[in-house]
């Protein structure tokens, strides 16, 4: 199979299922960015950080590769008139989210209760996560956006919006576990 196809020379791509649309298309946007968070969520795994949450960011990775395939697929080709699906794509399940929650919770307990809102930074690891956390809420944006002009699983939502609240969380234990500085963000007082 070679890596170039030249079909996409004019500015289209084809969706699973065949349906060619503009490469701009929204739904193309949507799984673009989930591919980029992909990546950035390698770049955190590719940190020195404990296994147990290189082993969870890789089960991440595997469900966004999920969510792709979704967001790829053009919902009317996906199902048959008689209801049955017509292409076997996998789907974000309730215990892909419930890994999310409960890894969250995990992490929290041993981590002192939010009073501010918190400034990226403090360690490149935490950053990376801050940068992902961004693009998970980019890719939710977008994917949100897609729903109000044709049907997206609502699994896919759910599962990107407690990424994000993932990614906040792990850049905070972190930050914890890295003995980096977590700076609060302290309004300024007008003058």
């Amino acid at each position: 199979m070679k890596v170039y196809t030249k079909t996409g020379d004019k500015g289209t791509t084809a969706l699973f299922g065949g349906t060619r649309v503009p490469k701009h298309h929204i739904r193309i946007d949507s799984y673009g960015t989930v591919d980029e968070l992909n990546s950035y969520i390698g770049l955190i795994r590719d940190q020195e950080i404990n296994v147990l949450y290189k082993e969870v960011l890789i089960q991440i990775q595997d469900s966004l590769f999920t969510v792709g395939a979704v967001l790829a697929t053009d919902p009317e080709k996906a199902i048959l008139k008689n209801g049955k699906e017509r292409l076997n794509i996998p789907k974000i399940s309730m215990e892909d989210i419930a890994l999310l929650e409960n890894e969250i919770d995990r992490m929290e307990e041993s981590l002192p209760q939010m009073t501010h809102f918190v400034l990226p930074g403090g360690h490149t690891t935490v950053s990376f996560c801050h940068i992902a956390r961004c693009v998970c809420r980019r890719a939710e944006r977008l994917s949100v956006h897609l729903n109000e002009l044709e049907p997206v699983d609502e699994s896919v939502l759910m599962y990107l919006n407690r990424l994000s609240d993932y990614l906040f969380v792990l850049a905070r234990k972190l930050t914890f576990d890295l003995n980096a500085e977590e700076v609060k963000w302290v309004p300024r007082k007008n003058v």
